[in-house]
């Protein structure tokens, strides 16, 4: 038999040569509203970009890439 589960969201901040994992808030949020919602404790994501979701250890993680010092 086949059992289809959701999997859980994982948020990947990786500030000053650290991953931190931010816990979702809210499931039924899209993942720019999550990122909305964290900017309150971590300014650098008002300027961030989310990466391509993947798929690791039974959930899916969003990378939120800060574009701050980047030219081009």
């Amino acid at each position: 038999m086949l059992v289809a589960t959701q999997l859980k969201r994982v948020f990947i901040l990786k500030d000053k040569g650290q991953d931190i994992r931010l816990t979702e808030p809210e499931p039924r949020w899209s993942v720019e509203a999550v990122m909305n919602f964290y900017a309150n404790l971590y300014p650098i994501l008002t300027t961030a970009k989310v990466s391509a979701p993947q798929i690791k250890d039974d959930a899916i993680e969003y990378k939120f890439e800060s574009v701050m010092g980047t030219k081009g």
